[in-house]
C-alpha cells in the first residue's frame, strides 16, 4: 500500500519503528505522518463522526480538515496527517469530541 517508486518524488524512509493503534502493535517509519503508517498497515477508518458516528478516513492530508483527528499519546484531536511518527506512540481512534485526561483521571 506504500508508494516506493515515483518518477518525480523521492521517498527517504527513516528507521522502522513500532507503535500501537487501539492496543494493536503496528510498524511504520520514523518521521513519516502517522496517517501514512496507518494507511500502509491497511487502516482505513481513523475516527467516527460526532453526531452520526459515521467512519472517517484519510482525506486532505494537509491538516485542514477534521477527518484524521485521533488520540495520540493521550492527546485528543491530533491531526495524524501532519503528526510525525516516532517509536512507541500510542494511537487510538476517536469516537467523540475528544477529552484531555488530566492528572488523577478527571476530565
Amino acid at each position: 500500500m506504500r508508494i516506493t517508486d515515483h518518477p518525480v518524488l523521492h521517498f527517504k524512509l527513516g528507521r522502522r519503528v513500532r507503535f500501537t493503534l487501539d492496543g494493536e502493535e503496528l510498524f511504520g517509519y520514523e518521521g513519516e505522518p502517522v496517517s501514512a503508517a496507518l494507511h500502509d498497515s491497511g487502516v482505513r477508518i481513523l475516527r467516527y463522526s460526532i453526531k452520526e458516528k459515521r467512519p472517517r478516513g484519510f482525506f486532505c492530508a494537509i491538516g485542514n480538515c477534521s477527518s484524521c483527528l485521533m488520540v495520540v499519546d493521550g492527546v485528543p484531536n491530533t491531526r495524524v496527517c501532519v503528526t510525525p511518527l516516532r517509536e512507541g506512540m500510542a494511537v487510538r481512534r476517536q469516537h467523540d469530541k475528544g477529552h484531555l485526561l488530566v492528572e488523577g483521571g478527571a476530565r
